[in-house]
C-alpha cells in the first residue's frame, strides 16, 4: 500500500534525510586510501546516533553495519568490514537513519584518491546524471514511468547496461514500502504521482553486462562480470507544489 505523508511526517523525513545527507559529507572526507571500511562504518554510527536518530540499515533483516559499502564490482549491500580501501578504487557508501520513526536513505559512488579510468569517470557522471533527470520527472501529473525511462535514456545514450534485479522504493516509517521504481520503463505508464508521496530514486549502471550474483556472506551484490558499476540515490518528496524536493540534499 502507498501512504501519502503528512506534514508531521515529512517534516521527521526532512530530519532524516538532513542527517543522512551530514553522514556522506563528514564520510566523504574520510574516503582516502588506506582507510578501513569499518572505520568509516564506526564514524557512521557514532554521527548518526549523536544527531538523535538510529542506523536504518544496522540489524535489518540481520545487516551488520551501519552503513552499506560496496567496492568497485560489488554493487549494492557490501558490508563494511576490515578491508583497506586503494588509490583509484570507486565505493559506493549506501547511508540510512531514522529520526522518530521515519526514514531517509542516500547513496553516492565515490572515487578513492587519484582520479579514475575514463571510463569509469564517465560511469559515475552517467548515473548520478540519470539520478537528478529521474528526479526531474517526479512531479504531479507525471507517472512512475517517467521516472525509470529518464533514468534508463541517460544510460542507453552512454552505452552503460542497467541493473535490472534491484530498483528505487517507497520510503517513510518503512525503509522499504510500495512501490518498486526500476531503472527501466515506458513513460507514460504506471501510477500518477501524487503530493505527499516519498520514494527514493537510485540508478544503478555496471560498464559490462547487467547480470549479478551473490557473496557467500549472503549480502554483497557484485557484478558476475567483474566489472565496475556505481550506485546514486536520494529520498525525495512530491510536494504540495508538485514538484520534486529532495529530502536527502
Amino acid at each position: 500500500m502507498i501512504t501519502l505523508k503528512s506534514e508531521q511526517e515529512i517534516e521527521k523525513m526532512r530530519c532524516a534525510g538532513r542527517i543522512v545527507r551530514l553522514v556522506h559529507t563528514q564520510l566523504q572526507k574520510k574516503i582516502v586510501p588506506g582507510v578501513r571500511l569499518c572505520e568509516l562504518d564506526t564514524l557512521a554510527e557514532r554521527l548518526i546516533r549523536a544527531e538523535g536518530a538510529t542506523p536504518s540499515f544496522k540489524g535489518y533483516k540481520g545487516f551488520p553495519g551501519t552503513i552499506c559499502a560496496s567496492v568497485d564490482e560489488e554493487l549494492v549491500h557490501g558490508i563494511p568490514d576490515k578491508r583497506k580501501l586503494r588509490n583509484r578504487q570507486i565505493v559506493s557508501i549506501d547511508i540510512g537513519a531514522c529520526y522518530e520513526g521515519y526514514h531517509g536513505d542516500s547513496a553516492w559512488t565515490y572515487v578513492v584518491g587519484d582520479k579514475p579510468d575514463e571510463d569509469v569517470e564517465r560511469l559515475l557522471q552517467t548515473t548520478e546524471a540519470a539520478l537528478q533527470m529521474g528526479i526531474k520527472e517526479a512531479r504531479v501529473g507525471k507517472r512512475l514511468g517517467d521516472i525509470s525511462a529518464a533514468v534508463e535514456a541517460c544510460a542507453l545514450e552512454e552505452g552503460f547496461s542497467i541493473i535490472r534485479e534491484y530498483a528505487g522504493h517507497g520510503i517513510g516509517s518503512c525503509l522499504h514500502e510500495e512501490p518498486a521504481i526500476p531503472n527501466y520503463g515506458h513513460a507514460g505508464q504506471g501510477m500518477m504521482l501524487r503530493p505527499g508521496m516519498t520514494f527514493c530514486v537510485e540508478p544503478m549502471f555496471s560498464l559490462g553486462e547487467r547480470f549479478v550474483e551473490t557473496k557467500a556472506d549472503g549480502w554483497t551484490v557484485v557484478m558476475e562480470d567483474g566489472k565496475q558499476c556505481a550506485h546514486f540515490e536520494h529520498t525525495l518528496l512530491v510536494n504540495q507544489e508538485g514538484l520534486p524536493e529532495i529530502l536527502t540534499s
